[in-house]
């Protein structure tokens, strides 16, 4: 799914991996969560049946539940895979907050390093072991190809974010944390992990931008049963897009170079079009109501169109 809006005031657009950003006059950003499914950093050839709408709404829910920590972006979202808001620079880092050793920390420590970001994670972990406090291990944002780890003392030092920032976009990211931690406690779900993103205002105020609290940026394990899982050594039961990262390990790729991306047919686009669903609403605690889909580019450009419209009257 590609968007190719018709709109008075477009300045530019930058295609991402599963969004297309459209700067706007005023200082104002538009973005369309699209269909397509990004993991290791890679494109996935096929899209996912309403997968856009899925985070677009998942995230505006939780920007509104969050915006009395800390100010965002966010003005409307007149199309359910649509957001307008303010445009900001962006930080060239992506906060990343972890509660349990899961996902990438894993791996990191079943490989035998104990050190990730500059963070010591202690010995004798298992899996999905929760630490004893949320450690924060952030990543550099890259507008193409990998994501790369790097430490609080890397990033001040190299002056991507300056002190007085970085210690302020740490304070956020715990209590947003801490905030969305109490929200999937509500839901009988555990935040495992999560990332935050950034940026500044041309009045100099640090905002909440992306998206937040979804499948793709955070993870989520039942809270039931999560005790008796780990004692037994068993896997957790997740709501996240671990499921996808796991059946591209099984079929022997990871996003690195000479990896051929593995086909995925019609039945396995349908059951992770469906796996979204579930994360929705358990996320949510609400229904899914799917958007009309066949028009789908004709439904985003006129729901924009009277959003603007109504705005100028």
């Amino acid at each position: 799914m590609f968007t190719d809006l018709q709109l008075e005031g477009i300045q530019s657009k930058y295609t991402g991996k599963v969004r297309e950003v459209y700067r706007l006059a005023n200082d104002l950003l538009l973005m369309v969560a699209t269909d397509r499914l990004s993991a290791f950093d890679v494109v996935m050839p096929k899209g996912i049946p309403y997968k856009g709408q899925i985070l677009n709404q998942i995230a505006t829910r939780m920007m509104e539940a969050t915006q009395d920590i800390v100010p965002n972006w966010l003005h409307a979202s007149p199309d359910p895979n649509v957001s307008i808001g303010e445009s900001c620079t962006p930080f060239k880092v992506e906060m990343v907050i972890r509660g349990y050793l899961s996902g990438h920390a894993a791996r990191t420590y079943a490989s035998g390093k104990r050190e990730l970001c500059g963070v010591i994670m202690p010995e004798g972990l298992r899996e999905n072991d929760r630490f004893e406090s949320p450690i924060i291990t952030p990543a550099t944002k890259a507008e193409e190809g990998h994501d790369e780890d790097i430490s609080r003392d890397a990033i001040m030092a190299q002056g991507i974010v300056s002190e007085s920032d970085y210690l302020q976009l740490e304070k956020y990211t715990q209590q947003l944390f801490e905030r969305g931690t109490s929200l999937a406690k509500r839901q009988g779900l555990i935040l495992v992990d999560t990332k935050y993103e950034f940026g500044k205002t041309a009045s100099g105020k640090i905002v909440l931008i992306d998206e937040i609290h979804t499948p793709d940026s955070s993870r989520y394990f039942y809270e039931e049963g999560y005790l008796e899982r780990q004692q037994k050594g068993e896997s957790q039961k997740q709501l996240s897009k671990e499921f996808v990262r796991r059946w591209l390990i099984s079929q022997g790729f990871q996003g690195l170079d000479g990896q051929v991306i593995p086909e995925m047919d019609a039945a396995r686009i349908t059951s992770i079009s469906e796996r979204y669903l579930e994360l929705y609403e358990n996320i949510t605690g609400t229904p899914f109501v799917k958007a009309p889909t066949e028009n789908i580019h004709e439904r985003i450009q006129q729901n924009v169109e009277a959003y603007f419209s109504k705005l100028r009257t």
